[in-house]
């Protein structure tokens, strides 16, 4: 078994595309028409057949608080693996993204949180 799939709720596709690819890198793998939505997912363009992301609409009555419960605690609706969280704080931030927290060491790993503008902390992290 292995992860094929995850997602993270956006509340607008058109933007998180545009956030996804431009500013963190992905790349878009599918963008299929669902009704008003699409089922549009990324990839890593280091693993273009390697597990999606769905920018999956926030539409669900239950998604809206929930996200909003998650950033007023600070805590990140997904996690990326970065190659240097300090080169990749020091990049997204020259792109004008905003951290919620600076890079910081907690014994084996070095971890950042940004918002990725479409209502998600996203955090990033690397093994030191």
């Amino acid at each position: 078994m292995r992860i094929h799939l995850s997602s993270v709720f956006v509340d607008d596709q058109d933007k998180a595309l545009r956030f996804y690819t431009d500013v963190l890198g992905f790349v878009k793998k599918h963008e299929v028409p669902v009704g008003k939505d699409r089922w549009l997912t990324v990839v890593s363009p280091e693993d273009p057949d390697g597990t999606e992301l769905l920018l999956e609409p926030d539409g669900h009555r239950a998604v809206k608080p929930y996200k909003t419960a998650l950033v007023e605690d600070g805590i990140p609706a997904a996690l990326f693996a970065v190659d240097d969280v300090n080169a990749e704080f020091d990049r997204l931030r020259g792109l004008g993204v905003r951290f919620t927290q600076d890079p910081l060491e907690t014994g084996p790993v070095t971890t950042a949180v940004l918002d990725d503008t479409c209502g998600n902390l996203i955090q990033i992290v690397h093994s030191n």
